[in-house]
Parts: structure tokens; C-alpha cells; sequence
């Protein structure tokens, strides 16, 4: 298998991943920290807004290479084998359907509502 086979399998199994680390966050099953966890992680994953912006060079990339597995990693393992088993088919299944442009804007008009928001409580706060 090619390298970019491989790399390229990688994408689609951490894709499914944060799907279902989604779907955990949102199952009254999961324990409340760990739903606490997963929500953090799946968001951070699917917003286009990075810790580190991405037009920095190697660091840009690195946070979406290390911190995204790293958090998928430690909320899997605490999500019991059979539980996450049924939130991968879930997740399967939703990753087959066609995207959204409509969230994507959705998305990115709250993260923008709340850096305004921030930075006006910040305004008045230290005037």
C-alpha cells in the first residue's frame, strides 16, 4: 500500500472518530466529564477556527496532527469498547451523508459572535 493510501485511510478513520466522539458527547449514557471531554474535542476538531492558525509554516499543521488524535485518543479510552463500537457505526453512517455548507457558515458565525462578544465584555471591563 502506498503511503498515501495510508495516509489517506488515517484521515477517514480520525474523520469517523470525531463523528463519534461527537455522538458521545451527546449520549446521557457517557459520563458527564467524559461528555464534557468529547464536546471539547469534537468541536475543536470541526471548527475552522485553529489554536494555532494554519498559514503559520509546521506549526499550523501540528496542533491539527498531534492535539486532534491525542484528544480523540483520550476520550476513546475512556468511553467503554461496546459504547464506542456503536458510536463508530453511527458515525460511519453520518459520514456518508452529503455535507453542509449552511453549518459550516452556522459555525463560524458563533465563533465570530463570541470573539465580538469577548473582545466588547474585555472593551468595557478595562475602560
Amino acid at each position: 500500500m502506498r503511503l498515501i493510501d495510508t495516509l489517506r485511510d488515517w484521515a477517514r478513520r480520525l474523520k469517523t472518530d470525531v463523528i463519534a466522539v461527537w455522538l458521545a458527547a451527546r449520549d446521557p449514557q457517557t459520563p458527564r466529564g467524559v461528555r464534557m471531554l468529547a464536546l471539547t474535542v469534537a468541536a475543536y476538531a470541526l471548527s475552522p477556527i485553529d489554536l494555532i492558525p494554519d498559514f503559520i509554516p509546521v506549526l499550523g499543521y501540528l496542533d491539527d496532527l498531534v492535539l486532534v488524535p491525542l484528544g480523540l485518543w483520550l476520550v476513546i479510552g475512556l468511553i467503554p469498547p461496546a459504547q464506542m463500537a456503536l458510536f463508530r457505526d453511527r458515525a460511519q453512517a453520518i459520514a456518508l451523508r452529503p455535507t453542509s455548507r449552511g453549518a459550516a457558515i452556522a459555525i463560524v458565525v458563533i465563533w465570530l459572535a463570541v470573539a465580538v462578544g469577548l473582545g466588547w465584555w474585555g472593551l468595557q471591563k478595562w475602560r
